[in-house]
Protein backbone atom coordinates (compact mmCIF):
# COMPACT_ATOMS: atom_id res chain seq x y z
CA UNK A 1 0.00 0.00 0.00
CA UNK A 2 1.08 3.71 -0.89
CA UNK A 3 1.00 6.15 1.62
CA UNK A 4 -2.29 7.20 2.42
CA UNK A 5 -3.82 3.12 1.67
CA UNK A 6 -4.23 2.52 4.83
CA UNK A 7 -5.92 5.35 5.83
CA UNK A 8 -8.41 4.41 3.06
CA UNK A 9 -9.04 1.23 3.96
CA UNK A 10 -9.93 2.32 7.27
CA UNK A 11 -12.24 4.34 5.87
CA UNK A 12 -13.67 1.90 3.96
CA UNK A 13 -14.02 -0.60 6.57
CA UNK A 14 -16.31 2.34 8.03
CA UNK A 15 -19.02 1.63 5.67
CA UNK A 16 -20.11 -1.34 7.94
CA UNK A 17 -21.15 1.01 10.51
CA UNK A 18 -23.04 3.34 8.10
CA UNK A 19 -26.75 3.97 9.02
CA UNK A 20 -28.29 5.11 6.10
CA UNK A 21 -31.77 3.85 5.82
CA UNK A 22 -33.15 6.56 3.92
CA UNK A 23 -30.80 8.31 1.30
CA UNK A 24 -28.57 4.61 1.02
CA UNK A 25 -26.13 6.64 0.88
CA UNK A 26 -23.13 5.01 3.04
CA UNK A 27 -20.37 6.93 4.02
CA UNK A 28 -17.06 5.84 5.71
CA UNK A 29 -13.58 8.53 6.78
CA UNK A 30 -11.19 8.00 9.01
CA UNK A 31 -9.24 10.76 10.25
CA UNK A 32 -5.63 10.53 10.81
CA UNK A 33 -4.47 12.67 14.03
CA UNK A 34 -0.97 13.92 14.26
CA UNK A 35 -0.26 11.68 17.02
CA UNK A 36 -0.47 8.79 14.52
CA UNK A 37 -4.11 7.30 15.85
CA UNK A 38 -6.78 7.00 13.32
CA UNK A 39 -9.97 7.73 14.40
CA UNK A 40 -13.15 6.22 12.11
CA UNK A 41 -16.56 7.68 11.70
CA UNK A 42 -19.60 6.68 9.56
CA UNK A 43 -22.78 8.29 8.22
CA UNK A 44 -25.55 8.64 10.90
CA UNK A 45 -28.95 9.41 9.20
CA UNK A 46 -32.37 10.79 10.90
CA UNK A 47 -35.83 10.45 9.61
CA UNK A 48 -35.92 14.20 10.60
CA UNK A 49 -32.45 14.95 8.65
CA UNK A 50 -31.49 18.12 10.39
CA UNK A 51 -29.89 15.37 13.15
CA UNK A 52 -28.04 13.51 10.54
CA UNK A 53 -24.51 13.29 11.09
CA UNK A 54 -22.00 12.58 8.18
CA UNK A 55 -18.59 10.33 8.15
CA UNK A 56 -16.06 13.37 8.75
CA UNK A 57 -17.86 14.90 11.51
CA UNK A 58 -18.39 11.61 13.03
CA UNK A 59 -14.29 11.18 13.52
CA UNK A 60 -13.74 14.50 14.16
CA UNK A 61 -16.30 14.65 16.79
CA UNK A 62 -15.23 11.29 17.92
CA UNK A 63 -10.98 12.36 17.83
CA UNK A 64 -12.10 16.32 19.62
CA UNK A 65 -13.98 13.97 22.81
CA UNK A 66 -10.61 12.17 23.88
CA UNK A 67 -8.82 15.51 23.39
CA UNK A 68 -7.29 14.89 20.37
CA UNK A 69 -6.69 18.42 18.48
CA UNK A 70 -4.26 18.31 15.95
CA UNK A 71 -4.93 16.53 12.76
CA UNK A 72 -2.75 15.42 9.20
CA UNK A 73 -5.53 14.04 7.07
CA UNK A 74 -9.02 12.27 6.69
CA UNK A 75 -9.70 9.59 4.05
CA UNK A 76 -13.28 10.04 2.48
CA UNK A 77 -15.26 7.58 0.64
CA UNK A 78 -19.23 6.50 -0.09
CA UNK A 79 -21.34 5.85 -2.69
CA UNK A 80 -25.06 3.79 -2.81
CA UNK A 81 -25.84 1.03 -0.54
CA UNK A 82 -22.09 1.21 -0.14
CA UNK A 83 -20.82 0.47 -3.07
CA UNK A 84 -17.63 2.77 -4.43
CA UNK A 85 -18.23 4.08 -7.57
CA UNK A 86 -17.29 8.16 -6.89
CA UNK A 87 -15.78 10.36 -5.58
CA UNK A 88 -17.80 11.28 -2.52
CA UNK A 89 -16.16 14.96 -1.67
CA UNK A 90 -16.99 16.69 1.96
CA UNK A 91 -20.35 19.05 2.42
CA UNK A 92 -19.74 22.70 3.41
CA UNK A 93 -20.32 22.09 6.74
CA UNK A 94 -17.97 19.27 7.11
CA UNK A 95 -15.39 21.46 5.83
CA UNK A 96 -15.91 24.44 8.34
CA UNK A 97 -15.34 21.79 11.34
CA UNK A 98 -12.17 20.88 10.03
CA UNK A 99 -11.27 24.72 9.35
CA UNK A 100 -11.57 24.72 12.97
CA UNK A 101 -8.97 22.21 13.78
CA UNK A 102 -6.52 21.96 10.98
CA UNK A 103 -4.31 23.99 8.99
CA UNK A 104 -5.99 24.60 6.01
CA UNK A 105 -3.15 24.32 3.51
CA UNK A 106 -1.52 21.38 5.39
CA UNK A 107 -4.39 18.84 6.12
CA UNK A 108 -5.00 16.77 3.61
CA UNK A 109 -8.26 15.40 2.39
CA UNK A 110 -8.49 11.82 0.47
CA UNK A 111 -11.47 11.41 -1.70
CA UNK A 112 -11.33 7.53 -2.57
CA UNK A 113 -12.57 4.85 -4.76
CA UNK A 114 -10.20 2.10 -3.65
CA UNK A 115 -6.40 2.09 -2.08
CA UNK A 116 -5.00 2.76 -5.78
CA UNK A 117 -8.08 5.43 -6.66
CA UNK A 118 -8.04 8.54 -4.98
CA UNK A 119 -7.14 12.25 -5.21
CA UNK A 120 -5.58 14.86 -2.64
CA UNK A 121 -7.16 18.08 -1.57
CA UNK A 122 -5.66 20.59 1.06
CA UNK A 123 -8.48 22.14 2.89
CA UNK A 124 -7.90 25.71 1.05
CA UNK A 125 -8.40 24.08 -2.00
CA UNK A 126 -12.05 22.73 -1.10
CA UNK A 127 -12.91 25.57 1.09
CA UNK A 128 -12.05 28.78 0.01
CA UNK A 129 -12.84 32.37 1.79
CA UNK A 130 -13.57 29.95 5.23
CA UNK A 131 -14.86 31.36 8.02
CA UNK A 132 -12.14 31.73 10.67
CA UNK A 133 -10.58 32.79 14.03
CA UNK A 134 -9.62 36.44 12.12
CA UNK A 135 -13.05 37.26 10.69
Amino acid sequence: MDEYGYLIRCAIDMLAFSYAPYSHFKVGAALLAKNGKVYGGCNIENVAFSPTNCAERTAFFRAISEGVREFDAIAVVGGKDGVLTEYSPPCGVCRQVMQEFCNPSEFKIILAVSEKDYKVYTLSELLPLSFDVEL
